[in-house]
């Protein structure tokens, strides 16, 4: 690793402090930015994002894809947390926390609309970052495609019923425009563009290893600039109620580090490789934060408890999936080669 590479989280960090001080100094800057939007996905961010999962896509063998079948349980562990124990946790975790243990801390009538912002983010399950993560444990890109496509075919006939039953609500309007658009910005285009690039460099008679190592600085950067601007796009909100904003990162953090010890205990104990274990136990830690901002707003209202908890959702992901990278990174021996 590069020195650069080595201390990623401080710069992590910095670039957190950077986006909440710029946020505040310059908002006019980041409402234009947060404005430049279609369907609740944010172009700009989407770019980076995809400079960051297009190094990944160039390393997917297409010709190896097949072989992902022989390999299940990593499946299996990604399905089962992802939609049998995840929503349901952290329904769990927002009731405990703000219809009891907070309860003497916030608005009562506030309580319903962190919860629901809550549970929408836990049926959401990550489309464009999990590329990222994995890309940074090592992880096999084929059977990271394979996860997050399977998923996403699941969210679509599962997301709205499980969202309806934890809510108690009788109708789900899901955005298909938001689900259908980071489908194709985050996996469809870059996969596309990587799957041309790796003909050509294949062709021409070049590493394909060498052209992704000279793009990982490209693809660091996108992450930093995303941590920007996301920080920023929240800057004043952070200032203006930071200790709500802590109450509300709470049982995230708790559901984050559960979810990912969850996943990567069970993996360890079926010995898959670190190249699958980490990347599955790191697929169900993360989430879809568009969906579920874009139903939070559509179902309680811009300005609504439910849609703050969903945004601090988005703030918190990032540092602790770094968290989490470095953990698996750290471990990795303790698996099979």
């Amino acid at each position: 690793m590069s020195l650069f590479e080595r201390w990623l989280t401080l710069w992590v960090a910095l670039c957190i402090l950077a986006g909440i001080v710029l946020g505040n100094l310059v908002p006019g800057l980041f409402a234009t930015l947060a404005g430049l939007e279609y369907a609740s996905v944010n172009l700009v961010v989407a770019v980076l994002i995809w400079a960051m999962v297009f190094p990944m896509m160039v390393a997917i063998d297409f010709g190896a894809l097949k072989d992902v079948g022989q390999r299940p349980k990593g499946l299996v562990v990604t399905l089962v947390v992802n939609w049998l124990i995840k929503p349901f946790t952290m329904a769990a975790l927002a009731v405990l926390f703000f219809n009891h243990l907070f309860a003497g801390l916030i608005d009562p009538a506030r309580a319903p609309e962190y919860i629901a912002g809550l549970i929408l983010l836990g049926a959401a399950p990550c489309t464009a970052m999990v590329f990222v993560w994995s890309q940074l444990t090592k992880g096999d890109p084929n059977y990271t495609l394979v996860q997050v496509s399977v998923n996403d075919l699941i969210m679509v006939v599962a997301f709205a019923p499980i969202v309806a039953f934890l809510l108690g609500v009788t109708e789900i309007r899901v955005p298909w425009e938001t689900l259908i658009l980071s489908v194709v910005l985050y996996i469809v285009i870059p996969l596309i563009a990587g799957w041309l690039t790796r003909r050509a460099l294949i062709a021409g008679g070049q590493p394909v290893e060498a052209f992704i190592a000279r793009l990982k600085p490209a693809s660091v950067l996108g992450l930093l600039l995303t941590v920007i601007l996301l920080f920023g796009f929240q800057g004043q909100v952070i200032l203006a109620q930071p200790v709500l904003i802590a109450l509300i990162a709470v049982p995230i953090l708790i559901q984050s580090y559960g979810i990912f010890a969850l996943g990567y205990a069970w993996a360890w104990a079926w010995r898959l490789p670190h190249k699958v274990a980490a990347p599955c136990a790191l697929i169900g830690t993360s989430n879809f934060f568009e969906l579920a901002v874009a139903v939070a707003i559509g179902l309680f209202g811009l300005n609504s408890g439910a849609a703050l908890a969903t945004v601090v959702g988005v703030l918190v992901e990032v540092p602790v999936m770094l968290s989490l990278v470095a953990f698996a990174n750290r471990t990795r021996d303790r698996f099979p080669a």
